[in-house]
């Protein structure tokens, strides 16, 4: 969890479980609600007061159960604006009549819930595409927001400037997914009962 500024605070929730439908992991509606009641908690601990809003990332989709759970938590804590998004990789490319690949920060809408988004991709600043291979744009599926896409889609840009251990000034992803997969990393070799430390920069 990172608030405005960039910090990062640890919490671990609850098992998924691989659902037999879209094969994706998901949180019953108990685990969700209990994983985002604490992360505001501990949000709450940190600095004495709640997020005007809350965003999540989440890199596979939601189901009924999870966004029931979500809703729930952010009711009883009292926030009232929450953005819910799922981004992954996406088939799609797209191609511009120039002899680089598109440039960061494209952003098409494919329909009302659907849009992709070049986190990585040519830079007009350095005339060249600072990459190694062809960039694969995130799709961003919407699923419940009260910011228009767009406005997310630049949250996420910036979002990918903020990994600390990097000398690249981007990533592919935001630093809320690649946070939370460097910290699952660590986190799957502790029991369930062990005390985690709650502080990011524990991790990097």
């Amino acid at each position: 969890m990172f608030n405005e500024r960039g910090d990062g605070i640890i919490v671990r929730g609850g098992a998924a479980k691989i659902s037999k439908e879209d094969r994706q992991p998901h949180l019953t509606e108990p685990v969700a609600y209990d994983l985002l009641y604490k992360a505001l908690e501990a949000y709450r601990k940190e600095h004495s007061n709640l997020p005007a809003r809350v965003v999540i990332h989440k890199s596979s989709n939601y189901n009924k159960d999870e966004l029931e759970g979500f809703y729930r938590a952010l009711e009883v804590q009292k926030v009232s604006t929450s953005d819910l998004l799922t981004l992954g990789s996406t088939g799609v490319r797209v191609f511009r009549n120039a002899q680089y690949p598109p440039l960061r920060g494209t952003f098409v809408t494919l329909d009302t819930m659907k849009q992709i988004l070049y986190t990585r991709g040519s830079v007009d600043f350095f005339e060249t595409y600072p990459g190694n291979y062809i960039p694969e744009p995130l799709e961003m599926r919407c699923y419940g927001i009260d910011q228009t896409p767009k406005f997310l889609a630049q949250e996420i840009l910036g979002l990918s400037k903020m990994n600390w251990n990097k000398s690249q000034f981007d990533g592919s992803e935001p630093i809320t997914l690649a946070a939370a997969r460097k910290v699952g990393l660590v986190l799957k070799h502790l029991d369930s009962n062990e005390t985690i430390q709650p502080r990011y920069s524990f991790y990097m």
